[in-house]
């Protein structure tokens, strides 16, 4: 037992002396926009009509990498973060109304990519 927990902490600490662990957190870091899972409808609505009256929204149309899957949700997400992204990741900028959550786990899937500026 001891012999294992002797090994663990000389991988750790190698792993942290090549930087290694430093690159992993660097390229992990980042924050996202996306809509509550409770908001409404129609405010869902509303955020969709105020970010694509800003930005490109041909990302969450008709055969858009963001089209599928065809909730209201995930469309909203998909430009409420492009706006976000788009005027500077401020915290104001992804608050439509108190419907948006800023989130540190990239929320792309698929071939969705949600867009992401350092």
């Amino acid at each position: 037992m001891a012999k294992a927990q002797i090994c663990i902490c000389f991988i750790i600490f190698l792993s942290l002396w090549s930087g290694n662990f430093m690159e992993v957190k660097a390229h992990s870091s980042g924050s996202w926009c996306i809509a509550k899972p409770s908001t409404s409808y129609d405010q869902l609505q509303e955020n969709i009509k105020f970010a694509c009256s800003k930005i490109d929204c041909k990302i969450i149309s008709n055969g858009g990498a963001c089209f599928s899957p065809d909730s209201l949700i995930s469309r909203a997400s998909v430009v409420m973060n492009l706006y976000y992204q788009t005027k500077g990741r401020r915290y104001e900028n992804c608050n439509f109304g108190g419907s948006g959550l800023i989130g540190v786990t990239d929320p792309s899937y698929g071939n969705c990519i949600y867009k992401f500026r350092k």
